[in-house]
């Protein structure tokens, strides 16, 4: 199955143009705010924790992993993306199964092996995963190119990119090796019940909104916000590696 939707030829109006200008102004700022503030939503508080705790703790890994997942703008982006046009809960749980796959997999091996990425140039990715789900959504593959990518694979796929750069940024701590293992399983346990808990917030808004009239009269400016976020996103990313 594809989810993507041709929006045909969309005329921008006075009205749209400044509607579009004033939400990109706003996703502007509340992610200058949230890169800022956290590092794949690991505060200083957290970071401290995860750099001086040892030995098995098994709580709160679980905690740091369900904030991380509900307060991690980048991972709500993208997962608002996913499930955008997906009506049917079985569809749903096919693609965010996929992304959890992806994600745990990576973010467990990355740590537990050690594999040490640059973290701008793997966020860079993840920004592009935000890009590219809007661009889906838009039918802007089928449209500039004649074909549709997998979205199944690609999800899976960027949800790799996901965890590694969750990994990355927990490596950067020097977590202690004693109850490693069972930490990362705890804290990826938290995860999983984090993006429920943001799914269900997700998948409720969306409910309501797509029962009103304004969700086919506002999706296309939606996605192209959620686009222009993506490209924020990888833009604070590509300037970081260059100046860092």
């Amino acid at each position: 199955m594809t989810n993507n939707r041709t929006f045909g030829s969309v005329v921008v109006t006075h009205h749209m143009r400044q509607l579009l200008i004033l939400s990109a102004a706003i996703a502007l700022a509340l992610i200058a705010f949230a890169t800022s503030a956290y590092a794949h939503a690991v505060t200083a508080g957290d970071k401290g924790y995860i750099m001086e705790v040892s030995g098995m703790k098994l709580i709160p890994f679980m905690y740091l992993g369900a904030k991380h997942m509900v307060t991690g703008y980048d991972h709500l982006l993208f997962l608002f993306g996913v499930v955008f046009f997906l009506y049917k809960m079985k569809h749903i749980g096919i693609y965010v199964s996929l992304f959890a796959l992806g994600h745990s997999t990576t973010m467990l091996a990355g740590v537990y092996f050690n594999w040490n990425f640059n973290s701008y140039l793997v966020d860079t990715i993840i920004g592009l995963s935000v890009v590219y789900k809007a661009l889906d959504n838009l039918g802007a593959f089928q449209r500039w190119f004649g074909f549709q990518p997998n979205t199944k694979i690609a999800v899976l796929v960027f949800g790799f990119f996901h965890g590694l750069g969750l990994a990355t940024k927990i490596l950067d701590y020097n977590i202690a090796k004693d109850g490693l293992l069972p930490n990362l399983l705890s804290f990826n346990v938290g995860v999983e019940l984090g993006q429920l808990i943001a799914l269900g917030m997700i998948l409720i808004v969306m409910g309501y909104w797509r029962k009103s009239p304004s969700f086919w009269k506002h999706a296309y400016t939606a996605n192209v916000v959620m686009m222009s976020a993506g490209f924020i996103l990888m833009g604070y990313q590509i300037t970081g590696y260059f100046v860092a």
